[in-house]
């Protein structure tokens, strides 16, 4: 309820100022109202960005963390600004819509949060948590448990897997790793916004899975970091491909993202073979239209959406990742994203002149 509340005190405080034609694009345009919809892992830092910039440019923006596919199935009926997705759009996908461009905001971890009496340091590979979500491993003093944490006492108690219910990106991202990691579970299940978990307990939303792993014991799930420290739940240490113990921050999110990134920024970078990387680390995206005249919106929207983006990919903004557990975008990623949104156009005019 407090989220929702800070969300929609944001939403006020921005349109008063619409309200009040407050803006800093020097009377170029009137202030706008913008419309979001999609993941709910970005939507810590997505609160703070929108706030701030209504503060500064009088344009509001109402985000509505619905999960990233039904970010994408409202930006492909064309009734939003923008669609927020931690998954990338597929080939396939690409081809079913109008043309798209990806904007990375930032980089995020997906964690393994759990709740599990008396241990407070979970270690875990990623062999271990690929059988553990498909119903191989179900007791916590599982053999294989045991080895990766000798000093640990591993109670006797079945394993509750909880997972996401929604079409999800961080389901996405954390399917993607594992097939990375498990032959067996690339074979079986693969990587997709929606899998069938073969057991456990489903929950909408990463507030969802967090708090079904805060109020149920002997639990596990995978779950955006920022929601896990915001609950105050332990979550375990994952071995990367280096074989290195690592733990979510700032520091091993951006090492994961040291290798190549592509003109249209569409990755992945899990299981990263990077020294101090964390292995389940992601970009998260806003989705737009290269194309912005559709569905009766309006030249001055378009650009507030681009102002909006730019306002994301600043130095200001950036550097506040990390104060709510995120970490900043690699200098290439921005400098491609700027670069792209010079391709974006309104009645076939670039809009970034």
């Amino acid at each position: 309820m407090k989220k929702i509340f800070q969300s929609v005190m944001t939403l006020a405080i921005a349109l008063m100022m619409v309200s009040c034609g407050a803006n800093s694009n020097n009377g170029s345009r009137k202030a706008q109202e913008l419309s979001g919809a999609g993941a709910t892992f970005p939507l810590p830092f997505y609160n703070v960005v929108f706030e701030k910039f209504a503060e500064v440019n009088g344009d509001a923006v109402a985000y509505g963390g619905i999960g990233s596919g039904g970010g994408i199935r409202n930006l492909r009926d064309k009734i939003v600004d923008f669609a927020g997705s931690d998954a990338f759009l597929s080939d396939k996908e690409m081809k079913e819509m109008d043309p798209v461009i990806h904007i990375p905001t930032c980089m995020g971890a997906v964690v393994l949060a759990y709740n599990l009496d008396g241990v407070d340091n979970l270690r875990l590979s990623g062999d271990v948590i690929a059988d553990i979500f498909a119903g191989e491993i179900k007791m916590w003093n599982d053999a294989r448990l045991k080895e990766l944490n000798p000093d640990a006492e591993l109670p006797a108690e079945a394993i509750i897997p909880v997972f996401r219910s929604d079409g999800s990106g961080t389901t996405f991202i954390f399917t993607d790793y594992l097939t990375k990691v498990s032959p067996t579970w690339a074979n079986k299940y693969g990587a997709g916004k929606s899998v069938n978990f073969p057991s456990g307990q489903a929950a909408k939303g990463n507030p969802g899975v967090a708090g079904v792993i805060k109020q149920t014991k002997n639990t596990i799930g995978y779950v955006g970091s920022e929601y896990a420290f915001a609950q105050k739940i332990p979550y375990a240490q994952i071995q990367n491909m280096r074989g290195e113990f690592v733990l979510p921050s700032s520091k091993s999110i951006s090492a994961a993202a040291s290798g190549e990134i592509p003109a249209d920024t569409r990755c992945s970078i899990t299981n990263a073979d990077a020294a101090g990387a964390y292995p389940i680390s992601t970009f998260t995206w806003m989705i737009i239209y290269k194309e912005q005249n559709y569905s009766d919106r309006s030249k001055e929207q378009a650009a507030a959406t681009l102002d909006m983006l730019k306002y994301i990919l600043s130095d200001e903004i950036q550097a506040i990742t990390s104060e709510v557990h995120y970490a900043p975008l690699p200098a290439k990623a921005r400098e491609l994203s700027l670069n792209n949104l010079k391709s974006v156009t309104y009645d076939g005019v670039s809009i970034l002149q």
